[in-house]
């Protein structure tokens, strides 16, 4: 893939609305129209960002459909692209965001939220950000479960700033 394509597929997920319709179309094929109800959006703000992502392959058309007066409607998919498209340089910024304003929508008492502070050597490192993407590839790639309840997984790797030059580092001189 060329560089212009990388970036053109980078500023397609530099949106939080985006992360956020490919989210809605994981399991089953939505229309603009559906797509900007679950969102409350305006619907041509959608189509917009719809059209993007299609083209970038990020979504695909379905067979169309007649709506409920009889429109034509076009459903799209994710096509799991995007879990393997590295993002803008600013992606954990706008995956922060989207995790934010999605978990903001859920009772806080239904989300399991843990935060650990660690400190690792870099084989230390290596080994957990390996063994967190096997968990999240294994599970990416599993088929959705008929049925099943929909969940949505977030997680951060990053360095402790606020620790790094504590007073008991091993950093602090």
């Amino acid at each position: 893939m060329s560089e212009k394509e990388v970036d053109a597929d980078a500023r397609a997920l530099a949106s939080t609305l985006r992360l956020r319709i490919l989210r809605l179309c994981l399991d089953e094929p939505l229309t603009n129209r559906e797509i900007a109800s679950c969102l409350d959006r305006n619907p041509a703000t959608i189509l917009h960002h719809v059209r993007t992502l299609a083209d970038r392959g990020f979504l695909t058309a379905q067979p169309v459909r007649r709506g409920a007066r009889g429109s034509r409607e076009v459903p799209y998919l994710a096509t799991g692209k995007s879990w393997r498209t590295p993002g803008p340089s600013s992606s954990s910024r706008i995956l922060v965001d989207t995790f934010l304003e999605e978990v903001a929508l859920v009772d806080p008492a239904e989300v399991i939220a843990i935060r650990l502070g660690l400190r690792l050597d870099a084989a230390g490192y290596a080994e957990l950000a390996e063994r967190v993407g096997a968990v999240f590839e294994d599970f990416a790639s599993r088929p959705p479960t008929p049925g099943g309840m929909p969940y949505s997984l977030f997680f951060a790797l990053h360095e402790d700033a606020t620790r790094k030059a504590s007073p008991g580092s091993a950093a602090a001189g």
